[in-house]
């Protein structure tokens, strides 16, 4: 098992060791110089390109990591946004290296799809928006409603299995495009809006007249753990992609943070010191530069950072931490020991 295979050999046996077997997938990124990140279309506060061309996020984020890990400069991405259904495509065709897209972990999709699902980097749930000029506080008060949803996702399939579940009834309208179904949704099409929580906040905050206008329903149709992914077989780049992100967490665990990180260099904490490369041969087990973690923070932030930044207190969506608090706080975010 994964989990063991360190703590059997012993860190001096791990550093003694050849270092990560770059694949393809790896040489090719290496090669071409810049990771081709797939994420979701346009989401504020997780995927979104500004005026100037730029985009920002905490998939965004997920993706810089990567490339800070690689590169050394987080910088060196290039991002292609993706509809639902030209995900998986895109990835096993090899069109993009990664997703880090809003899509949903499950069994079928992890174990029989040619995908790795290498991390969770946001625990999310399904919601339902409504107008509040509606009168409506719960799912249950909306029975025969219509409800926009996009079709060939998990999202539509819980909707018809949580109306089955409850005695509910609902009438979908679908469309092929997140953005065509909340855009039907806002121009009065449906009484109702459903999708992953996360875009549910940002399609309030970014496309709401009046986001006080809309209710988001106390109900969860279903738990939804977004995931980082890579091709399957890509064994070098996935556990890049998987370490990046538990760098990120490990960081905020330890109190290091884009700001504070040269000091924290400085520690002698062996924690710390592991993280931020202040141990020789660390990141050997990865085939990347000591400094990969440090990098990371330095240029990313940790994960806490990421997410208030992003989604969080510090931008306008004010998406609670709840789930993807640390598990020191009540959440499901930990981190594997880097060592």
């Amino acid at each position: 098992m994964r989990i063991g295979f360190f703590t059997a050999m012993g860190l001096a046996a791990v550093l003694a060791a050849p270092g990560v077997q770059a694949g393809a997938a790896l040489d090719a990124i290496k090669s071409r110089g810049e990771l081709i990140c797939g994420t979701r279309g346009d989401t504020l506060g997780f995927a979104r390109r500004d005026d100037k061309g730029k985009y920002s996020g905490l998939e965004i984020d997920m993706c810089r990591s990567v490339a800070a890990a690689l590169f050394g400069n987080a910088d060196k991405i290039k991002v292609v946004p993706l509809e639902a259904d030209k995900r998986f495509p895109a990835l096993r065709d090899g069109n993009v290296d990664m997703l880090a897209s809003g899509t949903t972990l499950t069994l079928t999709r992890d174990a029989s799809m040619g995908l790795d699902f290498v991390a969770t980097y946001y625990f999310d749930t399904q919601a339902f928006l409504a107008p509040r000029k509606l009168g409506k506080k719960s799912v249950r008060d909306m029975n025969g409603s219509t409800v926009c949803v996009q079709s060939g996702t998990t999202t539509a399939d819980n909707l018809g299995e949580y109306s089955r579940n409850n005695n509910l009834t609902f009438k979908p309208v679908t469309f092929n495009a997140l953005d065509e179904a909340r855009q039907a949704f806002f121009a009065g099409r449906c009484d109702i809006f459903t999708a992953d929580r996360s875009a549910i906040y940002a399609a309030r905050a970014a496309y709401a007249a009046n986001p006080n206008d809309y209710l988001i329903l106390p109900e969860s149709a279903s738990r939804e753990p977004l995931g980082l992914i890579v091709k399957d077989g890509d064994g070098a780049l996935a556990e890049i992609v998987r370490w990046s992100f538990y760098a990120m967490v490990a960081a905020e665990e330890f109190g290091i943070t884009s700001k504070n990180v040269d000091e924290m260099a400085r520690s002698e904490n062996m924690s710390v010191k592991r993280i931020l490369g202040g141990v020789p041969g660390i990141g050997k087990a990865l085939g990347v530069d000591d400094k990969w973690a440090y990098n990371i923070v330095k240029q990313v932030g940790n994960y806490g950072e990421s997410y208030e930044r992003n989604v969080g207190s510090g931008s306008p969506l004010a998406i609670p931490r709840s789930l993807n608090s640390l598990a020191s706080q009540g959440g499901m975010q930990f981190a594997p020991p880097i060592r």
